[in-house]
């Protein structure tokens, strides 16, 4: 039987633009396809430091195998190390459709003054987006649009902080520094909120939540209830990106 070939993995040249280069990335993400086997084939703990989590992505890129949402957050931040220009920071979602709740992560990115994203999903229009929103909130509104378009109502939206370039980095992605109850907002309050949170991002002035900064992880709208210890970060991620 014939072999399944192993996409390469792309390589950034100097001829290549921004938007050039991360298209490759994409493409590359798709070659590897979404993983609707219902079996995760890489463990993705959140809690992870950085360094453990690209080793994960480099056995990705070894093994060649389907990919799910979280996994595509992952080997975005890898393929793009080095990369001093693509700041990266992780979006999830939360959403509500026929009774029941559905979570979904993708990378968002930040380059030249423009917004766009990685990652992947079912639904084409779940996953990346071109690098050609000027806010923030339009690439946020852009993605609750899509939502739409499936019947789900998105109920927060939770951004993490920049992730370092050190691929060696013993620090943990900050997942969720801005939480916001959307479905609880007017979206002239949402833009406001995101508006200051990546203006304040931009100047690098947020530090982790984890560590104890007065500015711990704002939340808008209802109040988050106390935080409880999930038994497997990564069981609600992508398990149900119906996305």
């Amino acid at each position: 039987c014939v072999q399944p070939s192993v996409p390469p993995v792309p390589n950034y040249k100097l001829s290549m633009s921004i938007p050039e280069w991360l298209q490759a990335i994409q493409n590359y993400m798709k070659m590897l396809q979404y993983n609707h086997t219902g079996t995760q084939f890489f463990e993705i703990r959140k809690s992870r430091p950085l360094s453990g989590l690209m080793e994960t992505a480099k056995e990705m890129t070894r093994e060649s195998l389907p990919i799910k949402c979280l996994e595509a957050v992952i080997l975005g931040i890898y393929l793009t190390n080095g990369q001093p220009s693509v700041e990266r920071f992780p979006i999830s979602f939360k959403t509500h459709f026929s009774g029941n709740y559905f979570h979904h992560v993708v990378l968002g990115i930040y380059c030249n003054g423009r917004y766009g994203s990685l990652g992947m999903s079912r639904r084409s229009d779940l996953m990346d987006k071109p690098l050609t929103y000027r806010t923030l909130s339009d690439l946020i509104f852009e993605f609750e649009d899509s939502y739409k378009k499936y019947l789900h109502s998105v109920k927060k939206v939770k951004i993490g902080l920049y992730v370092p370039h050190e691929p060696h980095s013993f620090q943990p992605i900050e997942w969720k520094q801005l939480v916001l109850n959307v479905s609880k907002m007017m979206r002239t309050e949402v833009r406001k909120e995101l508006e200051k949170f990546a203006r304040d991002m931009r100047m690098k002035i947020l530090k982790p939540s984890s560590a104890h900064s007065p500015m711990k992880e704002r939340s808008r709208g209802k109040s988050l209830s106390p935080r409880r210890r999930q038994a497997s970060p990564q069981r609600r991620a992508c398990k149900r990106d119906k996305s």
